[in-house]
């Protein structure tokens, strides 16, 4: 964790977050996600209302209401903290390689970091690290995606056709096709995707 974003939370353990930052990122993260506000109220043990105000930056946010609602969406709580560290001239246009906000899927073998700054525009950009061996397993949602192998192989799965990429190899399909991807190599395989709508 940043050591700025730690300082904070240490700071704000008996106070409030900076919650004219972190509402509009939950709101981001939660759509993204496809949750609605009663799911992630009722998984935080918190009313919808609540829930509402937060995101609209209408109500005080305390530090363990942000771990419980951080579970339920799957983030560290350290992904909220990542605006407070951006100059303000770089915010929502620039994304430094040493501040990315990152999810890591541990029984996958997959871990994500998001290139793009925010969740609020009409795409996001992803770098996979996907493990030797590891397989995403089929799943399917709204949109189109795309991306390009950076480096080591890919096994990708779209509606039943495979193929093997390689770095430098690019792809693209709609999103609502049943897709996979896996890594068969020996060596950790990276790609770049693009994903429109945001389903991080």
């Amino acid at each position: 964790m940043p050591e700025r974003a730690a300082e904070r939370l240490k700071a704000a353990d008996e106070t409030q977050t900076d919650e004219d930052v972190i509402g509009s990122q939950i709101r981001e993260l939660r759509k993204a996600k496809g949750m609605t506000l009663q799911e992630v109220a009722d998984s935080a043990g918190i009313s919808v209302g609540y829930l509402s105000q937060i995101e609209r930056n209408q109500s005080k946010l305390p530090i363990g209401v942000l771990k419980k609602i951080s579970t339920t969406l799957g983030v560290q709580i350290n992904w909220f903290f990542h605006a407070s560290d951006v100059p303000a001239d770089e915010k929502d246009i620039i994304v430094r390689a040493d501040n990315r906000r990152k999810l890591t899927f541990t029984k996958l073998g997959i871990q994500e970091e998001l290139l793009s700054p925010n969740l609020s525009g009409p795409l996001e950009m992803l770098m996979s690290t996907i493990d030797v061996g590891a397989d995403s397993g089929d799943y399917s949602h709204d949109g189109v995606e795309a991306g390009i192998v950076i480096s080591g192989t890919l096994d990708l799965w779209v509606s039943g056709q495979h193929f093997t990429l390689n770095a430098g190899d690019s792809f693209s399909f709609k999103s609502t096709a049943t897709h996979r991807c896996a890594n068969p190599g020996n060596e950790p395989t990276k790609v770049v995707w693009i994903i429109t709508p945001p389903q991080y």
